[in-house]
């Protein structure tokens, strides 16, 4: 893979994704955990997946599904929260590690997936629990990323009733145990000499700068949603219908988290109950 994501892990939540071309000015070695280096060839990422799964017919209605994974990120390149030194000659004898941009990481991510899936007539009810681990090793320490989630379970139930089942409704909960992030340990006034010696920093203004405790040593608070919904179909013939959808979005109006202003330190949820209608016509 020659992509990378252009986000900031030290965001308590990440709302944005770019991505960037692999960067080339990358060090030479790549750390492992058992304290020896192996080689960098390329700045190409790499990973070995293994997916095995298996599906059952349990009863006619029934059907289960269980899927493992296992993946070996050999080579994961990221932006370096270690560096104090800047890549310049006066600087050669520093190691690569405490001068470049970006580091080379390694690290895992193992899991698996249970489904359950039931239909019989109009009813069809669905179940999905997944557990996952992931880690990485930066080549001074073990962290969880910050899509590092543990428990997720989705249950969905649906039914059709009526002439016709004309009529449909549908429930959905969804559920996740929190990501990691990392916490803010303080704050002091960093003073921005701007490359000059000379700058007077007693009467000069501080710029308020975070002090941040371990990386992602905290959880977010479990994330939690039902969702429901109705339909009502009207078929005039065998090209032309009109639906009309009720539905309610977080039904139960949980807080759950959308992002966090560290510096104000406040947090903003996301959606609170919002119900919404929708018309279509087809033909």
């Amino acid at each position: 893979q020659n992509l990378v994501a252009a986000n900031n892990d030290r965001d308590v939540v990440n709302l944005f994704y770019g991505f960037l071309s692999a960067p080339e000015n990358l060090p030479s070695t790549v750390p492992q955990r058992d304290g020896t280096t192996r080689e960098l060839k390329d700045p190409l990422q790499r990973a070995n997946h293994y997916v095995a799964g298996f599906e059952y017919d349990l009863t006619r209605e029934l059907t289960v599904n269980v899927e493992g994974y296992l993946k070996d990120f050999r080579q994961v390149t990221n932006l370096n929260r270690n560096k104090y030194f800047n890549d310049t000659p006066e600087f050669a004898d520093k190691p690569d590690a405490l001068k470049k941009d970006y580091i080379v990481e390694s690290g895992y991510a193992y899991g698996a997936d249970l489904q359950l899936k039931y239909e019989k007539d109009k009813l069809y009810l669905w179940a999905v629990y997944s557990y996952t681990y992931v880690d990485r090793f930066d080549g001074v320490q073990e962290y969880n990323p910050v899509w590092d989630r543990r428990h997720n379970v989705n249950l969905v139930a649906s039914y059709a009733f009526g002439k016709f089942d004309a009529w449909k409704v549908n429930a959905r909960w969804n559920y996740g145990s929190g990501f990691p992030f990392t916490p803010t340990q303080g704050f002091y006034g960093s003073v921005p000499f701007n490359g000059d010696i000379n700058t007077n920093y007693a009467n000069s203004n501080a710029d308020l700068t975070t002090i941040f405790g371990n990386l992602n040593s905290y959880r977010l608070p479990d994330y939690a949603r039902v969702d429901l919904g109705v339909t009502k179909t009207w078929r005039f013939d065998e090209h032309r219908q009109l639906e009309v959808d009720f539905s309610l979005t977080n039904a139960l109006d949980r807080k759950n988290i959308f992002y966090f202003d560290r510096v104000r330190f406040e947090r903003v949820d996301q959606l609170p109950l919002l119900p919404s209608v929708g018309v279509s016509y087809k033909f």
